[in-house]
């Protein structure tokens, strides 16, 4: 049986159970047509063991938007609830709620602002608000974080990838590693933030990119065994692709054989009037071998081929092997800047993965509901207190320095605009006893973050390209402190609370409590 965009598996019902059985209480409340509120955000930054990211980047919004536009409920979907019976044999969804279901089973009244992919983003800020009537905003909470989770994470790490590799040329690998469909998403994601291409091709031709890759080992292990050698294997690649020539050099050994064959071939190419790309090493110390074959490229006339790197890459192997390539080339006579600058990353399983961070703590939680006419803060107390709720609607603001340094980002309350006031009053949002006043007029800008993203069941915002939400993130990096942006123990990006929305959070924290 074939599951893929199978309407069972894809359709409405991608969500957990007990959304489903909320929603009939909803409804069997009355409550269901009742507009809510709910905030996306995630609670902490990803901790890699060794290192921990400083940032995230806002991913996964445009399929996200896409599924809540094209999903409808089928009659399929509902002939599987109508037949779902509990212990006592009894039906446990009733034939009312299935016919309002079947009926309302769409997000046409959910309405969705946040951040826009590419963005840099912090914990507990919402990057997301999605407000409509309770039981299919409820709904929505599985598929919301199915989709965003996944996407910020891995363009998280290929940020940290990127500037880890002297924001050198960076490809995305991974496929074969990745958990089934979230290849694609993973690689649109890496490709917001910072991968330059992927392998994957279809999702290359979807983004309007092409897809790159060279050959695998097993093309020169075919040769070798019908005897025909390493040298025939690259000979015939580069008759097939002349001007597309990159050759894998690690199958037998990289210095004694797949380097020097590399360059007969290269020169070949050459006195056809043709430019060879590069070589590429998925073995061994890649440091070393870099730098090896710098010099053997370099002595053969080739100093303008890429030398691709590949096998087990992640943020801190790269800067390791910048590390020991600044210090051992210079004595091997190697430039090292100059070697840096031909160095390509093919970044597959650590990144598609998430290596050391297998999933982002982002939740979706409920902070408001309406009530005639009049929005009411909903709060959620927890024994953990960075796990309370800050209520009600809000604006979400950066603030910058005079140097276009983002310097924090702060909630308030939905009546409030920041742009005005001449004094903000910052508080920590659970440490009553840490709270600061800055002088606006100090400030170089103050900008509100949140833009619209989806209405009435279409796509507000048309979907940036992959270059627009690149640009973007850049941006946004340039604008972080560099403490922020270390690789390990980076500085805590301020999050803050206006005076009005910590007063707000205090007095229903006494409420609850009574």
């Amino acid at each position: 049986m074939a599951f893929v965009q199978d309407g069972l598996t894809h359709g409405i019902l991608y969500t957990d159970f007990y959304q489903l059985t909320m929603a009939q209480l909803y409804f069997k409340m009355g409550m269901h047509e009742t507009n809510a509120q709910f905030e996306y955000f995630f609670r902490t930054c990803p901790d890699y063991g060794a290192h921990k990211a400083g940032y995230c980047i806002m991913a996964g919004t445009s399929w996200l938007q896409e599924w809540m536009s094209d999903v409808k409920v089928d009659k399929q979907s509902i002939q599987k609830l109508r037949d779902h019976t509990g212990k006592s044999g009894k039906p446990i969804f009733s034939d009312d709620f299935l016919d309002w279901f079947e009926e309302n089973g769409n997000f046409n009244r959910i309405t969705m602002e946040g951040i826009a992919e590419g963005r840099v983003i912090h914990p507990n800020v919402p990057a997301l608000v999605v407000r409509g009537p309770l039981a299919m905003a409820q709904i929505l909470e599985s598929p919301l974080l199915n989709h965003m989770n996944y996407p910020i994470l891995i363009a998280t790490k290929a940020s940290r990838v990127k500037r880890a590799g002297a924001d050198k040329m960076t490809i995305e690998f991974g496929m074969r590693r990745a958990q089934s469909e979230a290849a694609n998403a993973g690689a649109r994601a890496a490709l917001i933030g910072g991968a330059d291409f992927t392998s994957n091709t279809g999702i290359s031709y979807k983004l309007g990119l092409p897809p790159k890759g060279t050959h695998a080992h097993s093309m020169v292990q075919a040769f070798m065994s019908l005897g025909r050698g390493e040298l025939e294997a690259f000979r015939a690649y580069a008759d097939v692709y002349p001007d597309n020539c990159i050759l894998l050099v690690d199958t037998i050994n990289t210095l004694e054989s797949g380097i020097p064959n590399a360059i007969k071939v290269f020169e070949e190419l050459r006195s056809k009037g043709h430019t060879p790309v590069g070589i590429r090493l998925d073995s061994g110390d890649l440091a070393y071998l870099s730098i090896q074959a710098s010099m053997m490229l370099d002595k053969a006339g080739f100093g303008d081929v890429s030398i691709v790197l590949s096998n087990k890459l992640d943020e801190l192997v790269l800067m390791q092997i910048i590390k020991q390539i600044k210090e051992e080339a210079p004595p091997a006579g190697v430039d090292p800047d100059k070697l840096i600058n031909r160095l390509v990353y093919g970044v597959g399983t650590r990144l598609i993965t998430s290596r050391g961070e297998g999933a982002l703590d982002g939740v979706y939680k409920l902070t408001a509901i309406e009530q005639e006419g009049k929005w009411i803060p909903a709060l959620k107390l927890s024994e953990t207190p960075g796990k309370t709720l800050n209520p009600g609607k809000k604006n979400v603001w950066r603030l910058y320095d005079k140097n276009n340094k983002a310097i924090a980002d702060c909630l308030s309350t939905g009546d409030e605009d920041l742009r005005t006031y001449s004094s903000i009053h910052l508080h920590h949002p659970v440490d009553y006893t840490r709270s600061r006043a800055l002088d606006a007029t100090s400030l170089g800008r103050i900008e509100q973050l949140h833009v619209p993203l989806f209405k009435n069941g279409g796509i507000r915002e048309k979907e940036a390209s992959i270059d627009q939400m690149r640009k973007i993130r850049r941006a946004d990096e340039e604008y972080l402190d560099s403490g922020v942006k270390r690789f390990i123990n980076p500085h805590i990006y301020h999050v803050s609370l206006t005076r009005k929305l910590w007063e707000l959070k205090q007095d229903l924290i006494e409420q609850a409590k009574k």
